[in-house]
């Protein structure tokens, strides 16, 4: 019994098209007379003229990726830029008592940070009596070198927030760490705040916020007490 020849399927069809590279130049009459529905407004429209759509939303979605990748190129080179003042900033402070106050200033005015506090503890007995050496508890300490990397998130009424001249109106924080290399104790901690809640989301990346903590805590190494070098 001869058997049943099966039925030619459309995945047999695109396979013969895509083996067949010249079957619409032998068959050319066909790009024209096949008719498909355009997307933009259901009319029909010949097999070239709807390549010829497709082709144009592909170079417009291109277009789209490259003027965003233009925008974030412009973005941190800015990002760079004020890094780079801010840093050459606070080499050009002469008094290390300055140098709190020098870097929430910047924070606020460069980097538009509606609020900023600092804490330095474990300071030369010259800075004890300064506001950032004060006010930090134990528990506070404890948290800040338990920080591998910022905290960024919702206020939940932590002690650091209470830093800050507005409190109340902190609804977002950033915590950074600030210590001494890959020293596991820190020996202070950064306060970002804003009132807008996703300023500074808990699913923000940190590779920026870091930065921060590693050019203030090289400065602020300043008012670590001096450890005398090692005698031979």
């Amino acid at each position: 019994m001869t058997q049943p020849i099966p039925p030619i399927t459309e995945d047999d069809i695109a396979q013969y098209l895509a083996n067949s590279p010249d079957f619409f130049e032998r068959h050319a009459g066909l790009l024209a007379e096949v008719q498909l529905t355009s997307p933009h407004g259901g009319r029909a429209v010949s097999l070239q003229e709807r390549q010829a759509e497709m082709l144009r939303e592909k170079i417009k979605g291109l277009e789209l990726k490259a003027a965003e990748m233009v925008r974030h190129g412009r973005e941190n080179t800015a990002i760079a830029d004020k890094l780079q003042r801010w840093t050459r900033d606070l080499l050009m402070v002469r008094d290390a008592v300055e140098l709190p106050g020098a870097i929430t200033e910047a924070l606020v005015t460069q980097f538009q940070v509606p609020q900023v506090a600092i804490k330095v503890w474990g300071v030369a007995p010259g800075f004890a009596d300064e506001t950032f050496a004060q006010g930090a508890s134990e528990d506070a300490q404890a948290f800040a070198s338990s920080l591998n990397t910022p905290y960024c998130g919702n206020n939940p009424g932590l002690e650091a927030a209470q830093w800050l001249v507005d409190p109340a109106s902190a609804a977002s924080l950033a915590l950074i760490p600030l210590r001494v290399g890959a020293a596991p104790e820190a020996f202070g901690l950064l306060v970002l705040a804003s009132a807008d809640p996703q300023r500074f989301a808990a699913d923000m990346g940190t590779d920026f916020l870091e930065r921060i903590g590693e050019l203030a805590s090289a400065a602020l190494v300043r008012l670590r007490p001096v450890v005398p070098a090692a005698v031979e």
